[in-house]
């Protein structure tokens, strides 16, 4: 099949070697490329599973005519081999904790801004919720979108586990599993465009795009999913309990506050950002990486 436009040779050849190797590891079952926009730059969102997420994200997305700029953590572009190739095809790294945090979000902008496809996870790390649904999403993700108002495209994926176990890093090749990559319509944010990027209108557009993931993973496994969404901050403030977040500002059975409440709270810290993750200080950063948070070197983003 023929390189994406945007692909650079670097990309091409990576691509040559990691695409056959995927086919030798997955049956694609792939659907909704229709929705992924045919011109202009645009945001696909997935959820996060396992390690390998990345590339099979990014083969459903290079085979659908897109060579997409993927958000990954900064320590994995100093890797030794992994770091030389996400540079050379163009990913973006994610500056955590640092004063080099809003470069995430100025380089997304700018590749959206000049017409490519820049892929996200926006729970930021592998989900936490015991059933593998997706968690909670970050900000970085609505903060691109309502700077840039292009199409935000919900990307939902399942069997990618079967493949690389959460948390594992021992590969499951053999047989071959089935991996279903659904994409959908672009989320409704249009309304969200003209107000102040305040906590509460992130974590609305957040919200809605993690909603549209779920809504679509659901169709894919045959089941509802949770009511409440797992957040994986308040769980462990809570010692590990599942604990609510998703915007409608009840509260758990400890009494700790959830959704607008607590969000509203946690933005009312001193030395908070305006809009920014609830209780994320200047120093932390604006995307939202692939891979595990935990400085884990394992994931490979970027190669298609």
């Amino acid at each position: 099949m023929p390189a994406p436009k945007r692909s650079n040779r670097a990309y091409r050849i990576v691509a040559r070697i990691v695409r056959p190797l995927m086919f030798s590891m997955t049956r694609a079952d792939w659907h909704g490329t229709e929705h992924l926009p045919t011109s202009g730059g645009f945001i696909a969102a997935a959820n996060h599973m396992t390690e390998i997420d990345p590339l099979t994200f990014a083969h459903y997305l290079w085979d659908a005519g897109f060579a997409p700029r993927i958000l990954a953590k900064d320590p994995l572009f100093r890797v030794p081999v992994l770091g030389p190739v996400l540079h050379a095809t163009g990913q973006i790294p994610v500056y955590r904790g640092s004063s080099d945090a809003g470069r995430s979000l100025e380089a997304g902008v700018q590749a959206l801004r000049d017409g490519e496809c820049v892929a996200v996870f926006p729970e930021g790390t592998l989900t936490r919720e015991p059933a593998l649904w997706p968690m909670n999403g970050k900000t970085g993700v609505a903060r691109l979108a309502l700077t840039t108002q292009v199409p935000v495209i919900p990307v939902a994926q399942w069997g990618p586990q079967d493949v690389l176990g959460r948390y594992s890093k021992v590969l499951k090749p053999f047989p071959r599993k089935k991996v279903t990559i659904v994409a959908g319509p672009p989320v409704v944010l249009d309304d969200l465009y003209g107000r102040p990027q305040d906590t509460a209108t992130l974590r609305e557009a957040t919200e809605r795009i993690m909603a549209a993931i779920t809504v679509l993973l659901e169709g894919i496994r045959g089941e509802k999913a949770p009511e409440v969404r797992y957040d994986m901050r308040r769980a462990k403030a809570g010692g590990g309990a599942q604990a609510a977040g998703t915007g409608t500002g009840t509260a758990t059975a400890t009494g700790t506050p959830t959704g607008t409440e607590a969000d509203e709270r946690a933005g009312e810290q001193p030395g908070a950002l305006p809009g920014a993750e609830p209780g994320v200080t200047s120093r932390e950063p604006v995307g939202e990486p692939s891979g595990e948070q935990s400085g884990d070197a394992s994931a490979k983003p970027g190669t298609p």
